[in-house]
């Protein structure tokens, strides 16, 4: 048998095994669609599919070898052997059922071959990197820049207002909500804490937007005076370089979306790395605790 056919036969097994017979849904629900992020390994490519060595999806799958319908199949002719990717696995769910399998917002973090390799590389953050100076606008329309808060345990994340997906953008700042929701229970962690979102979108993301944005999270709205917690967005010269140091992958999508990998960062009071969350997995109360590790509370 062929390496390919061997991996349609395998993307076979694996869907039944996803799935389990159904039946029509007594009360007449449609199915609703779940989204799971991933990164992976490029095995292989054809006109509309990708087989991926790809990482444990928690909640769907174990780290696996299998093939992917594209949801856009242009994408296969961006896509070489040995190329990194992150995307998002779409799935039609009825119940515990997953069904019509497929990959969407796929982002290239790096490239295999020298012949493709881009001009520019992804910087993959590690415990220990120095964070350079990044500067910035925020909310209320004044700069800032990360080394402002070295002395403080600074968690960072990158957002754009517009994101549509709840398990990216969405989810990045109602965690962050819910984080700083729990450092404000500790007064002396708080103290010693900040919290920073930035916007990947520059031309959207203006201050004004940012605030309003900013203040439907805090709960404060326009009472808000982002003492604790920054929303800000660097100028479209700087954003590449930012987002390259961050491992964060951005593309233009459809109807003014854009298609992007998840990247949230904890930085130490001396402005070095202390750990790198790469997915949306990460629980606000576990990174609560090593806040107040690195904090020394």
């Amino acid at each position: 048998m062929s390496r390919k056919a061997f991996f349609v036969v395998l993307f076979v097994v694996l869907l039944s095994g996803c799935r389990k017979p159904s039946t029509p849904a007594a009360n007449g629900s449609t199915t609703a669609q779940a989204t799971f992020p991933i990164r992976g390994k490029v095995v292989s490519t054809d006109a509309a599919h990708v087989t991926l060595e790809g990482e444990a999806v928690p909640g769907f799958m174990d780290a696996m070898t299998m093939p992917y319908k594209l949801k856009d199949p242009i994408v296969a002719t961006e896509l070489h052997p040995g190329d990194r990717i992150t995307a998002t696995i779409l799935a039609d769910k009825d119940g515990s059922d997953f069904s019509n399998i497929r990959l969407d917002n796929v982002v290239i973090i790096s490239q295999a071959r020298p012949d493709y390799k881009p001009a520019v590389q992804y910087h993959v953050p590690k415990a220990g990197d120095v964070v350079p100076d990044f500067q910035m606008r925020n909310q209320s329309d004044r700069t800032i820049h990360l080394a402002q808060f070295q002395g403080k345990v600074l968690l960072l994340t990158f957002i754009y207002t517009r994101c549509p997906l709840a398990d990216f953008c969405v989810r990045m700042s109602r965690n962050f909500a819910e984080v700083d929701k729990l450092l404000a229970a500790d007064p002396a962690l708080y103290k010693q804490t900040h919290l920073l979102s930035i916007s990947f979108d520059p031309a959207y993301d203006t201050p004004k937007v940012l605030r309003s944005y900013g203040g439907a999270y805090t709960g404060q709205y326009t009472r808000e005076k982002f003492l604790h917690w920054d929303f800000a967005a660097p100028t479209e010269k700087e954003l590449p370089a930012l987002t390259q140091y961050f491992d964060v992958g951005v593309t233009p999508g459809d109807n003014k979306t854009l298609t992007h990998s998840l990247s949230t960062v904890l930085v130490g009071k001396d402005g070095k790395i202390v750990a790198w969350y790469p997915d949306n997995e990460w629980k606000p109360a576990d990174v609560v605790s090593q806040m107040k590790q690195a904090a020394g509370v």
